[in-house]
């Protein structure tokens, strides 16, 4: 079974083929389509990409914010349920702050930013404790999301960038693929602590 970035690389690249060699196509627009009224913007693969960072930002925000500041230490080890094994978890606060950290380390190499002060491991800076902060930490990690998007086009997008080892497309769409993992981490520690997502709560009502 193919890993999921596959499956969404293999469909970017098909779409921004398609983009570009439609664009190489057309040339410049004639006066009668120059004379048409303004319409919706054209999809590009910038555009494309941006939506699913954007996607991912607001289920990843809405959760961590729906998270009563005092059960931000809250880990399923806690619970002492049987059968289970877990020990050394990561708490719902160190959860959000891997989720920003890694965005950091994988959106960087993109856009060329250095990462912020404090930062050494995916687990965040030690010194931030309130949710408060937490959530600027998290919110701030997913502005570098869109820049690294935005440098997206046809002719880059296979460029290799950061060590070498992965594709400038490969690697915005693995911020938002490592994040989506860890939001379905974090909708469980929710549920155990009896809140409802909120991208569920339509479905509950």
């Amino acid at each position: 079974m193919r890993p999921a970035w596959m499956f969404i690389l293999s469909a970017l690249l098909a779409f921004a083929t398609a983009v570009f060699g439609q664009a190489a196509k057309s040339g410049t627009p004639s006066a009668a389509s120059q004379a048409q009224p303004s319409q919706q913007p054209v999809a590009t693969l910038a555009s494309m990409v941006d939506r699913q960072v954007a996607s991912m930002e607001k289920q990843i925000i809405d959760v961590a914010e729906a998270m009563a500041e005092e059960k931000f230490n809250f880990t399923p080890e806690s619970l002492n349920i049987a059968g289970g094994d877990y020990k050394g978890v990561r708490s719902f606060a160190v959860q959000v702050k891997h989720v920003a950290a890694s965005n950091y380390f994988i959106w960087s190499a993109v856009t060329g930013d250095k990462l912020p002060e404090g930062l050494k491991d995916g687990n965040g800076p030690v010194d931030l404790k309130t949710k408060a902060d937490i959530l600027k930490f998290l919110k701030d990690s997913f502005a570098l999301g869109h820049k690294a998007a935005a440098t997206l086009t046809p002719e880059n997008m296979l460029q290799a960038v950061g060590n070498g080892q992965s594709l400038r497309l490969q690697r915005v769409e693995f911020g938002i693929i490592h994040a989506s993992d860890h939001y379905g981490q974090m909708v469980e520690y929710l549920r155990m602590n009896g809140v409802v997502p909120p991208a569920s709560r339509a479905q509950s009502d």
